[in-house]
């Protein structure tokens, strides 16, 4: 009996011993963090690059912190030379610091207030991406043989290389104040790429298009011009037309045979045209370049669609570039009925639709019902409120060509705003192609304000989607997935935040969206 109850009194006493053991640890703690003379180092969250080569960094705050030290160090994770210093405050998190490009930082964050010691340093890491200290090009910028460039006025900056060629422009003194120079001896209607130099430092690059430049068989019209009977007469490659208002000519034109290329003068005065473009069998290559082209007609005859392939036959390609097309009635694009056209592609790029293919419509956007197309390319292209009621991409499933073309679709960095704005029949679709053998891409898009399917058809295969956005288009982005009705589940649905959609400005605020590069370019700033 003495045993067991000295063994009861010893097992009591370890277990005492446990319990002011572990509450002796636990004040421990709890008396040095009262008491701390030194403030706690911030926690750090990850940065994030912003714009290639602003950082933004953010941390947990406390009350006794009175403000917070940065210190950025380039290439150097021993901070021997500190390259820049910011103070912050808790009500300015996160903050947004501007560095430069394609340099890794080290990047070290204390907490400061008086009556304390300072924090030990937090330190973290950021790599920025090429920087971009060119600004926009101007209109008149881009001549046929020189180019004047832009940069943020005042910063350091030696020197400009183009290439191809590697064309060097040493900059001056007073061209680094103003932020401008001018570089010659360029080849027209060549593709350039410039980059901002300071030292051997990239600073900025930019990529253009020399202008165009008359050439051999070319003819220039101006507004006096009988367009309708020059062209359709014929002789020559290239229709380019000077600025101006055409419109008063409402005109079907027939394109003549072979290659044919209809251009503005400059690409930032594009004429304005009341223009259907033709096509029939004999033609090839058709290409329609900074183009201002209205479909308000100002007579019966004229037809409602920007370009009609007329005529069973074998085409090249079709290219629409640098366009900006409005209130055009029926198509964009299309064949008659019963036209049997084989064409090899059709692309339209960095242009701006509006207005076409509208309620009470009897075609759809791009429409071809009887005919075979190789490919649709879209491409850094804005359609706004196009096929409101209607298809916005048709191919039926003609077998005329034989079974073992392939007919493909690309949607590539655009912005659809209002795009098939309903699901009033089973083919009113994004995508209403039923050819025997397709297939679609689908990225770098945002899809805006449509209650659209991308299809509701078996013949349709599923697209290949990757980093989409659907803002107001649950439609295009929610399952379930069915054998006939095809949704992007894994886009996101973030806000673009336009700054003015109804007035045609679909810039994006949305960083995340900026970040990932969504949509067309050119909104994104």
């Amino acid at each position: 009996m003495k045993i067991k109850n000295i063994f009861k009194g010893l097992l009591a006493t370890l277990l005492l011993l446990v319990f002011f053991t572990g509450c002796e640890s636990y004040n421990d703690a709890l008396l040095t963090d009262i008491g701390n003379k030194r403030l706690f180092s911030p926690i750090l969250e990850k940065p994030q690059i912003r714009n290639q080569t602003n950082v933004e960094l953010n941390w947990e705050t406390r009350t006794e912190d009175d403000h917070y030290v940065i210190e950025f160090s380039a290439d150097d994770p021993e901070f021997t030379t500190i390259f820049k210093t910011v103070e912050v405050t808790a009500d300015e998190l996160p903050v947004l610091v501007s560095l430069e490009g394609e340099t890794l930082y080290s990047i070290r964050v204390k907490a400061v207030s008086a009556g304390k010691e300072d924090s030990k340093w937090s330190v973290t890491t950021a790599n920025t991406l090429s920087e971009q200290s060119f600004l926009p090009f101007q209109d008149g910028d881009i001549q046929a043989k020189s180019v004047t460039l832009r940069w943020t006025p005042g910063i350091n900056v030696t020197n400009i290389v183009l290439t191809p060629g590697d064309v060097t422009h040493v900059i001056t003194n007073e061209e680094k104040a103003a932020g401008v120079a001018t570089v010659g001896g360029l080849t027209p209607e060549a593709n350039y790429q410039a980059n901002l130099y300071n030292g051997t430092k990239k600073r900025g690059a930019a990529t253009f298009t020399t202008a165009y430049d008359l050439a051999a068989g070319a003819i220039l019209l101006n507004t006096s011009d009988d367009i309708k009977a020059i062209i359709e007469a014929g002789g020559y490659t290239e229709y380019v037309f000077e600025p101006g208002d055409y419109t008063s000519q409402g005109v079907n034109i027939t394109l003549p045979a072979g290659a044919v290329t209809f251009r503005g003068l400059r690409s930032y005065d594009k004429p304005k045209l009341n223009v259907t473009f033709v096509i029939q069998a004999g033609s090839s290559n058709v290409s329609l370049i900074d183009l201002d082209l209205s479909g308000k007609a100002n007579t019966a005859a004229v037809k409602t669609q920007v370009v009609e392939y007329a005529a069973s036959s074998t085409y090249g390609k079709l290219l629409i570039s640098g366009c900006t097309i409005q209130d055009y009635g029926k198509s964009l694009v299309g064949a008659i009925t019963d036209v049997n056209a084989k064409i090899e592609s059709i692309t339209v790029e960095n242009s701006i639709v509006t207005n076409v293919c509208v309620s009470g419509a009897t075609g759809d956007f791009i429409d071809f019902r009887t005919s075979y197309v190789g490919l649709i390319a879209l491409k850094s292209s804005t359609f706004n409120n196009c096929a409101t009621g209607r298809a916005f991409i048709r191919e039926d499933a003609y077998t005329g060509f034989g079974s073992t073309l392939t007919s493909n679709v690309l949607i590539d960095s655009c912005t659809l705003y209002g795009v098939t704005n309903t699901i009033s029949a089973s083919g009113y679709n994004i995508l209403y192609v039923r050819f025997v053998s397709n297939a679609t891409i689908i990225r770098n898009s945002i899809f805006a304000e449509t209650i659209a399917r991308f299809t509701n058809n078996s013949a349709t295969v599923i697209p290949t989607f990757s980093n989409n956005n659907y803002f107001n288009a649950v439609t295009l982005n929610t399952g379930p997935v069915t054998a006939s009705v095809k949704a992007d589940t894994g886009g996101t649905a973030l806000n673009p935040g336009f700054t003015n959609a109804a007035a045609g400005d679909f810039t994006i605020s949305n960083q995340t969206l900026i970040d990932n590069k969504v949509g067309d370019p050119r909104w994104i700033k």
